[in-house]
C-alpha cells in the first residue's frame, strides 16, 4: 500500500506521541529534530526527507510491536518496511538514506573509535538485533554502495536528534519540503 502525505501526516498524528525508544522524546519529537538538523547542516529537499521520514517503519509497525520492540527481542526492520509505501513517492536519494541509516549505524560502530560508547541503551539492543558490528569486510562494501555516505550522515542526525524540549519547526514545514521532492506520479 502507497502512503500519501496526508496519510503520513495520519501516522505522525497516531503514533508519533509514543516516546521514542526510551529516549527523552517522542517519534514525532525526534522526526522534526532530524529533520531540523538536516536543514541546518544545509541538505536539500531530498535529504531532509529522508531525515524526517527515517523512521516512519516504527509508526508503522508500532500496532505489532509495541513502542519499543528492542526490549522484547525484536528487530522492527523498520528502515526496510516503510520502502514499500514511500516508493510510489519518493525517489532513490530519499529512499536509500532512509533505508541505510541502521546499516550506517553498524558501518559507524566498526570505523569510528568511540561511536559505540555513544549510543543509547536502546541503540545497543538495536545493534545485536540487526546484525551487530560490521566486520572491515563488510564495512568497506557497506561504504562503496550508492547513497552510503549520506545514510552516514543521516545516521549521525538521528544519533544527535533526542533533545528533551527543544524547540523545531513543525510538521508541516517538513512535509512542504516533502511535497517538493514527490516524484511526478504520486498521488
Amino acid at each position: 500500500m502507497s502512503l500519501t502525505l496526508a496519510d503520513i501526516e495520519t501516522l505522525f498524528a497516531a503514533h508519533g506521541g509514543t516516546m521514542y525508544s526510551g529516549e527523552p522524546v517522542t517519534q514525532t519529537e525526534h522526526a522534526l529534530q532530524t529533520a531540523r538538523l538536516a536543514e541546518q547542516a544545509g541538505a536539500d529537499d531530498e535529504l531532509v526527507t529522508a531525515a524526517l521520514l527515517h523512521d516512519l517503519g516504527h509508526l508503522l509497525t508500532a500496532a505489532a510491536h509495541g513502542d519499543t520492540p528492542t526490549l522484547h527481542g525484536v528487530d522492527d526492520q523498520h528502515q526496510t518496511a516503510v520502502l514499500p509505501h514511500l516508493k510510489p513517492l519518493f525517489g532513490p536519494r530519499v529512499l536509500r538514506a532512509i533505508a541505510g541509516h541502521v546499516n550506517a549505524k553498524r558501518y559507524l560502530c566498526a570505523t569510528d573509535d568511540g561511536y559505540r560508547e555513544q549510543l543509547s541503551a536502546d541503540s545497543v539492543r538495536s545493534l545485536a538485533l540487526q546484525g551487530g558490528v560490521f566486520s572491515a569486510q563488510q564495512a568497506r562494501a557497506f561504504i562503496a554502495a550508492p547513497g552510503a555516505a549520506e545514510a552516514v550522515q543521516l545516521r549521525r542526525w538521528d544519533d544527535a536528534a533526542k533533545t528533551a524540549g527543544l524547540s523545531t519547526p513543525d510538521l508541516a514545514h517538513y512535509l512542504a519540503r516533502a511535497r517538493r521532492c514527490l516524484l511526478a506520479v504520486a498521488p
